[in-house]
């Protein structure tokens, strides 16, 4: 009888733990309302979907720079941010066989199959293979642009292993993002590229906190984070939230610190893009893309408040940090830097998104909140069961691996990684951007997360439900 006694005082006090721990990270803390105090209602949400409706993009070829006659190689160009990269540069004029995308793969999307995109060099290659990689760089121009422009160098590629906080699997992550980042900027420099812009990550700058509380605890600690270009970068391992971000910081310090060096025709100059937070858009799964397809998404993020950054705003970052790099003559020199974007207006949370998509969809896409600490007890669970079998595969018994079936694509990423980028209130502050050139700014503007969202709900629509 003892021992029953024993083991129903465990469940209930467990019960109580989870209960109480829920009420703390669900709760929309005054701090993190305070960032955002308006709710997203159905009247506007459908408005906004009205207002873009008729439009293939948000941003119309007019809000673009201007056509610079360069020649451009898109790293990573098949993919999603890259492939909006390609599409831009095609809307504002320039010649598609000035442009050549490298990628790993090449493209599925159909907008990069037709019309002008179909006349664009789409080259495969592992820019791990540093010799593969320079010979794309150097590949011959075709005829049709014998003139001898400047390069613009677009490198978005990137491994995406956020989920990953082992330093022990660090190797992993840098194999792309870090020694492929130094090849590219290699290849760019002897191919005589006088332009890179880099897609850095705004995640880079957030900081990890702990979500198991102790009963007196009110919160966690950094539970609310707004980050701006002046947030301290960090420095150890673990101050940052996950192995990927590690190695975009290390990846960031490449491309910067390759700012003003010499290349065969010249100086090269750098600048990064730090993207706050997640990018979406159509063509994209990640986020509303995902959400859409899987029609019922449990989520214990409602109450979060989140920046997001559309697609098109991300593109738009790139090709105007490229303009101030080839303008630095006469505006202020912002070369080697590094910038936060983000959508216009307050940030808005989780349970904002999930709104607009359910009313956008017709009550199709639902999202039943779950547990935060239960969510949390899994991605503990998953990570264990994903360092185990990871370690059983490099050891002498890697036969029994066999009894371990590797996680699925969703199930991988529940980890402690990941549930923190959904837990904590992330907010960018994109302000430095924003300015005008003259004041050392990139002269960034951008379209809020609601038109983004509603954006692509109405492609997913247009498209059959397809993303």
């Amino acid at each position: 009888m003892g021992l029953w006694l024993l083991i129903a005082a465990v469940f209930v006090l467990a019960y109580l733990y989870v209960r109480t721990n829920d009420s703390k990270l669900a709760k929309l803390s005054p701090e993190a309302s305070a960032l955002t105090p308006e709710r997203w209602n159905a009247k506007a949400v459908q408005n906004t979907a009205a207002m873009l409706a008729d439009s293939p993009y948000i941003l119309r070829a007019e809000s673009l720079p201007p056509r610079t006659g360069r020649r451009y190689i898109v790293v990573g160009g098949a993919g999603f941010l890259g492939g909006w990269i390609i599409l831009h540069l095609l809307a504002r004029g320039e010649d598609p066989h000035r442009i050549r995308c490298l990628d790993i793969a090449l493209p599925t999307r159909v907008d990069l199959k037709e019309g002008a995109a179909k006349d664009v060099d789409f080259l495969q290659v592992d820019v791990t293979d540093a010799d593969a990689l320079e010979a794309a760089f150097e590949k011959p121009w075709s005829s049709s642009s014998l003139e001898n422009p400047g390069i613009t160098v677009f490198h978005t590629a990137a491994s995406f292993r956020y989920y990953e906080r082992v330093p022990s699997l660090l190797p992993y992550s840098e194999l792309l993002n870090v020694r492929g980042t130094q090849n590219i900027v290699n290849a760019a420099r002897k191919a005589g590229a006088s332009v890179l812009v880099y897609t850095s990550s705004g995640s880079l700058l957030m900081r990890p906190t702990r979500f198991w509380l102790w009963p007196w605890e009110k919160k966690p600690e950094y539970v609310v984070q707004v980050i701006s270009d002046e947030t301290r970068v960090p420095q150890r391992f673990e101050e940052f939230f996950s192995n990927y971000a590690v190695t975009k910081r290390t990846a960031e310090s490449i491309v910067s610190e390759a700012d003003k060096t010499p290349s065969v025709k010249g100086v090269l100059r750098t600048g990064c893009i730090r993207p706050g937070n997640a990018i979406y858009g159509p063509r994209g799964q990640l986020m509303v893309g995902q959400h859409v397809l899987q029609k019922v998404n449990p989520t214990w993020s409602g109450n979060v408040v989140s920046s997001f950054v559309y697609v098109e705003n991300c593109s738009l970052a790139h090709l105007l940090y490229e303009q101030r790099l080839l303008d630095a003559a006469q505006v202020q020199d912002i070369g080697g830097q590094a910038f936060c974007v983000t959508d216009s207006g307050p940030a808005p949370t989780y349970g904002d998104v999930h709104t607009a998509i359910n009313i956008l969809t017709g009550g199709e896409t639902v999202f039943p909140s779950v547990s935060p600490t239960m969510m949390l007890i899994l991605a503990h669970l998953f990570e264990g069961y994903y360092l185990i079998r990871h370690f059983l595969l490099r050891s002498p018994l890697a036969n029994l691996s066999r009894l371990l079936p590797p996680l699925n694509s969703v199930l991988v990423t529940l980890q402690p990684s990941t549930y923190a980028l959904a837990t904590i209130h992330l907010v960018f502050d994109d302000s430095r951007a924003r300015l005008p050139p003259e004041k050392g700014g990139l002269g960034y503007t951008s379209c809020t997360t609601m038109e983004g969202i509603c954006k692509v709900v109405l492609e997913h629509k247009k498209r059959g439900g397809k993303i």
